[in-house]
């Protein structure tokens, strides 16, 4: 078996598009669950001009599909749907141990959080 891998920093600032083709952002910082080693989120970046008044958006880890040539994500969500989902400035980040929170993002793109899945 072969396994697909990609770097972190690799990973950092690719390009996030719709199923149809739309911009949504870039991939700003991964979020790692320590105990599991699992990604729990993707920090995307949206709005903004040169990073000024720029939004993150916590995204499921498994709400991304890898497009064929490995540069792009595939986030299935209308780019309205993104702007109007939680989000937060990138000065001030959430609490990455609010579970509640959390739960709230899985909830709001349609995943199950990994860490409730038996």
């Amino acid at each position: 078996m072969q396994h697909k891998l990609l770097s972190a920093t690799r990973i950092t600032s690719d390009k996030v598009v719709n199923d149809a083709g739309e911009h949504l952002g870039n991939i700003h910082d991964l979020m790692v669950d320590l105990d599991s080693g699992r990604i729990t989120y993707a920090a995307v970046s949206f709005g903004g001009f040169l990073g000024a008044s720029e939004k993150l958006f916590a995204v499921p880890w498994e709400a991304f599909l890898v497009s064929s040539d490995d540069k792009t994500f595939i986030l299935n969500v209308p780019k309205q749907k993104l702007m109007e989902a939680p989000g937060f400035d990138k000065n001030h980040w959430p609490d990455a141990g609010d579970t509640k929170w959390l739960e709230e993002v899985y909830r709001y793109y349609g995943c199950a959080p990994f860490w409730t899945c038996a």
